[in-house]
């Protein structure tokens, strides 16, 4: 045989392991993502409030207590994160809200909505701004370049 034809087997070879190793791995990591989603909407809990502000901010920006920074991995510490600053009651606080729920919220909105712990899981608009998708030169509603990719 050939040395060339040697030395692409050999690659085509490796890339195969390379992709069944990574497709293991993405499935494993979906699974314990799926499982940690449904622990934390078994704990949720409903809550009413107002939206004060909103923003993406990195963790150590956010306000959020010294506990919940040491516990987030490294990854989440250096993205940024949705962030809701909310009146509960007569008191203000800071929330880590989930980026599907993040989309469909406006400021100054009063909302209920299902919190586990300082994170927003899903969330109902009471009273305050429609949140209305913005529409382009034709009328349509625009798309962003992720949601065409999906």
């Amino acid at each position: 045989m050939p040395t060339w034809l040697i030395i692409v087997l050999a690659v085509l070879v490796a890339i195969v392991i390379v992709l069944l190793v990574l497709y293991l791995l993405g499935k494993r990591n979906q699974k314990k993502q799926e499982a940690q989603d449904e622990e934390i909407r078994k704990q949720a809990q409903p809550m009413s409030f107002y939206i004060i502000d909103m923003k993406r901010l990195h963790l150590k920006d956010a306000g959020m207590p010294k506990a919940m920074y040491d516990a987030t991995p490294k990854l989440a510490r250096i993205s940024k994160v949705p962030i809701l600053k909310v009146k509960i009651g007569n008191r203000v606080t800071n929330l880590m809200c989930d980026p599907q729920v993040y989309k469909t919220l406006l400021p100054k909105q009063e909302v209920k909505a299902m919190v586990a712990g300082m994170y927003v899981v899903s969330a109902k608009r009471v009273r305050g701004p429609v949140n209305e998708p913005k529409k382009n030169k034709k009328g349509e509603p625009k798309v962003s370049i992720l949601d065409r990719l999906r």
